[in-house]
């Protein structure tokens, strides 16, 4: 039975989205971590949640999301109602054409579902990006606007620009199958290029998260003109989640994630620690520190923790969605996350 759409009120309503990385765990495969993707989204979809996101990140063995497209069309194809789409896209890595005609063929294929997130960076260490990009040598922050201008041409959603390749080179599929388009960030740059080139913006502050997000959303709003796209701003913020019995438990939960992360920051990274590596871990002061200051700025607890967490974050961003990122060691966990927010939600 289908649920009705996920919001989370207080003071406001916000519809709910999902933003997923396909986790690799210690004891996992891709194939595994990738299927359990396709599982989550279609809870999500079961739900009534409004979007599910993958995002793209390369030569990160705790990740599986090296390739949205592919991922998305999986997803689309395993699910009814749902929109699916990218969290984003790292549009430097790509030619705008090649995107134009993978997003272009995802909507000739599932219709009005698709969502095309833009961020800049490469989403991964500079010596992948080397060799994503062939050893091209790395766009500017000048050149992701001109990217973006180009990528609207190639669907038609504006004119072709002057003396760019847009009126001789035709996107099949992509011209006349645009998906909805979004612009990414974590930084008042993005929030900034958002507004001015009125699109749709989605704030990172599952992993930014701190006194700089109302700020951006501020930006972005400052800086809003509106477009064919958009005649009003419209923005979306991202929060890490964990809904379990209690703070404590979450917090335990949260044990896994949190140890990945220091690896990666310390250049270690890996796969997902499992629960009970996670616990096993001789954790120090600063990694403890480092543990409470993270759940602190995002919605990790009980579930009255996770609604004041979340309302909080809508009253001071005023974001009209909130895209949850479920944490958790486990499809499991991170289904039960869903679940519990969907069903006090809709309460």
């Amino acid at each position: 039975m289908r649920h009705p759409p996920a919001r989370f009120a207080r003071g406001m309503t916000a519809p709910l989205s999902v933003l997923d990385l396909a986790s690799v765990a210690d004891d996992a495969t891709h194939a595994e971590a990738l299927a359990d993707t396709v599982a989550l989204a279609r809870t999500a979809d079961e739900l009534g949640y409004r979007r599910f996101w993958v995002a793209e990140h390369h030569g990160m063995p705790g990740v599986a999301s090296s390739a949205p497209a592919v991922l998305i069309g999986a997803i689309a194809a395993a699910t009814e109602r749902i929109r699916v789409g990218s969290g984003g896209v790292m549009l430097p890595n790509h030619s705008s054409l090649v995107v134009a005609e993978q997003f272009g063929t995802l909507v000739a294929l599932h219709g009005d579902r698709i969502d095309l997130g833009l961020g800049r960076a490469p989403g991964t260490d500079p010596i992948t990006t080397s060799a994503v990009r062939r050893g091209a040598v790395a766009e500017t922050v000048d050149d992701f606007p001109d990217q973006v201008l180009e990528l609207l041409a190639y669907f038609g959603t504006i004119p072709a620009l002057p003396g760019g390749q847009g009126g001789r080179i035709v996107a099949v599929p992509g011209a006349g199958d645009s998906p909805e388009l979004w612009l990414l960030g974590s930084s008042d740059f993005s929030a900034r290029l958002a507004g001015m080139m009125g699109l749709p913006f989605a704030f990172a502050h599952h992993f930014a998260g701190g006194r700089n997000t109302p700020i951006a959303f501020d930006v972005y709003r400052r800086s809003f003109t509106p477009s064919v796209v958009l005649r009003e701003p419209h923005a979306m913020v991202a929060v890490a989640v964990i809904a379990a019995d209690s703070d404590a438990e979450a917090r335990r939960l949260m044990l896994p994630g949190a140890l990945s992360m220091l690896r990666l920051r310390s250049g270690r990274p890996g796969r997902t620690p499992t629960l009970a590596q996670a616990e096993a871990h001789a954790w120090t002061e600063a990694e403890n520190a480092y543990l409470d200051e993270r759940i602190g700025t995002q919605a990790i607890g009980s579930l009255d923790t996770v609604r004041s967490r979340i309302g909080a974050l809508v009253e001071a961003t005023e974001a009209d969605e909130v895209i949850v990122v479920p944490q958790g060691p486990d499809l499991a966990t991170r289904t039960a996350t869903l679940r519990v927010l969907a069903e006090a939600g809709a309460s």
